[in-house]
């Protein structure tokens, strides 16, 4: 029976590359979204044309009792979790730290790092009862470089690489590895919204990195399927840079 993988955020860009290449190695997916519906609906639709199975399943995954109804969802109509990929984020709040509220600062550390948390406790009794699992943390490249005007973003994302480490030390006995992955400057939707001068941006970074290249949402999605698959088995508590070698941790 295939395995089933719950991906957070996985209505566009990253997340939605995520899905396509996990149901194309054979799982199971769950696309959930928060505010992109349609967008979702489409990615399922994809995969099942493709011959593979996928569901939309919508909900806030800050809130604890959302993501309690969604994984119950999933399990019902896919079955029992074997991968969460953490991928949801917040990540339109460029702005200065002393512009910062404190209901701004809240919202992005629920959305980014709580979200983990909510979704690992639903998905555990899953993964325990298998003996096997996979979690995988999309972090970002920002933890290493501590980019400007993103003091709360960067926060969350370090955090997400802190409760890779710590939660890889309590789980591995039950045959469940945590990672997390830390993507370079991807050229995605967002991006695109946020930035639109990406001639510059490519100039730039093809200073910057090591491979001139723009990153490409599936750059992140082939290290996801590594890492959610059987050869990564003895890989946990490890952060994988995936950035064209900008940042040589």
């Amino acid at each position: 029976m295939s395995r089933v993988a719950m991906v957070t955020g996985g209505s566009r860009g990253i997340g939605a590359a995520i899905c396509r290449r996990l149901a194309s190695d054979g799982f199971k997916v769950a696309v959930t979204f928060h505010s992109r519906p349609e967008a979702a609906e489409e990615i399922a639709a994809e995969i099942v044309r493709g011959g593979g199975a996928a569901i939309a399943v919508g909900g806030d995954v800050s809130r604890s009792a959302d993501v309690v109804r969604m994984v119950e969802r999933v399990r019902g109509e896919l079955g029992p979790i074997a991968v969460l990929v953490n991928n949801a984020a917040v990540t339109d709040c460029h702005k200065p730290w002393t512009e910062i509220d404190e209901e701004e600062w809240n919202r992005v550390l629920a959305v980014n790092l709580s979200s983990c948390f909510h979704c690992f406790r639903a998905v555990h009794p899953d993964m325990q009862a298998a003996g096997w699992g996979r979690v995988i943390n999309i972090s970002s490249v920002t933890v290493h470089l501590g980019r400007p005007n993103l003091v709360h973003y960067v926060a969350s994302k370090a955090g997400m690489i802190g409760f890779t480490r710590s939660l890889a030390r309590e789980v591995g006995r039950d045959g469940i590895t945590v990672n997390a992955v830390t993507p370079g400057a991807i050229q995605t939707e967002a991006e695109l919204e946020l930035f639109p001068d990406q001639e510059g941006i490519a100039e730039w970074l093809g200073r910057e990195q090591a491979v001139p290249r723009r990153g490409l949402p599936g750059d992140i999605a082939d290290a996801v399927a590594w890492l959610a698959s059987d050869a990564a088995g003895f890989v946990s508590g490890q952060t994988i840079n995936v950035d064209g070698g900008w940042a040589m941790v």
